[in-house]
């Protein structure tokens, strides 16, 4: 059987109660009209009861589009269910009814493609659609966004929360032994977020010119980019000028911190990040399509920031700054690990061989286990040996939503929107890990305020 034939055959089983007429009248205004419809699959015929009671009826000989439609309302949830086949053809009379000569068939059913994956192959044709609109009103028609909107789309903002924990750590560390210089603060945090905007807005640029984002045709909420330059919200040139202004703030403040401090160790760690920043899409390094792009990141959003924030503060190095972004890295790591999870397909096409890309689903999990158990481990073992404050192993309240993750990977690892939800508690993963590592900081440096010698257990 064809996949046609299939195809009109489950017009008479999968719910489809109507079928609907679309044709434009003598004077060209578009019409349509309900009507009940019979078929035969195997001749590959639909027959169309005669429209009763209308002044217009669908005309004979010109092409005209039926469409059969399903959708179930779920009450206070919204829709499932959802499936449409549009059939465009030439009517003809046939024993009483109207017959249609199908030529061309368009068809969706949400149980083989999500609505998402659905809304991202149509891309191409919009773009298509608009440019016809653009030749026949003679100005550039475009997608349009509202400037905020726009902005944080395009930055992907809220994952800043990658760039605070381990500066705010950093700091944190110091103002424990006493260096805590606010302003300074503010500076270290608002240059390390203008690196990571621009790694962002980098992303973007890259993935656009290696055909990354092209491919990819299921991204989430948390993974495929902003995709502002595919929707042609945004053009390249603009992207391109947002990450040079990003990187630009970064490096003027990095050098102003630089020149504050000792210079050199603040210089090369600056240097350090914007090079993992731009390198880790860019070419000729491109160390995402190599799979030390997790590794790169750990890096960046582990000792880097933390090392730097705190020698920004104390203008000396710190065996305990180093080991408590340990902890933190391997989280953020993983948070990329679990989102390149749904990009495997676009990714392979585009040469892009992450670790997911690389490795079997089972040895993306294992590996996701172990990485887990190490980043906790380290918090336990640091925090009962002293290498970090002991208040810090609040840290390990935040374990359980590896668990959650570890399952998502488990039982939707081939459906990229039911693992959404648990590509978030990734994210909330490290998020709260960082903050509960900073709240017990915050114990010990009060206590360390309150008295000279606080308990064992607060310090």
């Amino acid at each position: 059987m064809s996949a046609t034939t299939k195809l009109l055959e489950s017009l008479g089983t999968r719910g489809y109660t109507h079928a609907v007429v679309a044709f434009l009248d003598d004077q060209g205004y578009p019409l349509s009209v309900a009507t009940g419809f019979t078929v035969n699959a195997e001749s590959g015929a639909v027959f169309l009861d005669p429209v009763a009671g209308q002044t217009v009826e669908p005309p004979l000989g010109r092409e005209v589009n039926v469409v059969f439609s399903h959708i179930r309302p779920q009450p206070g949830v919204g829709y499932d269910e959802r499936r449409y086949v549009s059939l465009w053809g030439i009517l003809r009379r046939a024993d009483g009814k109207l017959e249609l000569l199908t030529e061309r068939i368009q068809h969706w059913d949400e149980q083989e493609m999500t609505f998402f994956e659905f809304s991202e192959r149509g891309v191409p044709q919009a773009h298509r659609y608009m440019e016809r609109v653009s030749r026949e009103l003679g100005r550039p028609v475009r997608p349009k966004l509202s400037a905020g909107w726009l902005f944080l789309r395009a930055t992907r903002l809220p994952f800043l929360s990658a760039t605070f924990i381990p500066v705010a750590l950093g700091v944190a560390v110091a103002a424990l032994h006493h260096e805590w210089h606010w302003w300074l603060a503010i500076l270290t945090l608002i240059a390390a977020a203008c690196v990571h905007l621009g790694l962002n807005v980098g992303n973007d640029v890259f993935d656009t010119l290696s055909g990354a984002d092209e491919a990819n045709v299921t991204p989430t909420q948390f993974s495929g980019g902003s995709r502002v330059i595919l929707y042609g919200l945004l053009t390249m040139r603009q992207m391109v000028l947002l990450m040079l202004g990003f990187y630009a703030a970064a490096i003027g403040i990095g050098l102003f911190l630089a020149a504050y401090t000792a210079f050199w160790p603040v210089f090369w760690i600056g240097v350090a990040g914007v090079f993992i920043s731009v390198f880790y899409t860019a070419p000729p390094f491109r160390f995402v399509h190599r799979g030390i792009g997790e590794l790169m990141v750990a890096l960046g959003f582990g000792p880097i920031m933390t090392m730097g924030a705190y020698y920004v503060q104390a203008q000396r190095w710190s065996w305990e700054a180093f080991y408590v972004s340990l902890p933190v890295a391997i989280l953020i790591a993983l948070v990329l690990y679990v989102n390149e999870v749904p990009d495997r397909p676009g990714d392979a096409a585009a040469g892009k061989r992450t670790l997911p890309v690389r490795l079997s689903k089972e040895a993306v999990i294992a590996a996701y286990v172990g990485a887990v158990a190490v980043a906790f481990g380290l918090i336990a073992g640091g925090a009962i040996a002293g290498v970090i404050v002991r208040p810090a192993i609040l840290a390990l309240l935040a374990a359980p939503l590896a668990t959650q993750v570890y399952r998502g990977l488990r039982d939707h690892y081939e459906s990229p929107y039911q693992l959404m939800p648990f590509m978030g508690k990734g994210v909330q993963l490290h998020l709260a890990t960082g903050m509960l590592l900073l709240v017990g900081y915050l114990i010990a440096i009060v206590a360390s305020h309150l008295s000279g010698h606080p308990p064992v257990f607060l310090r």
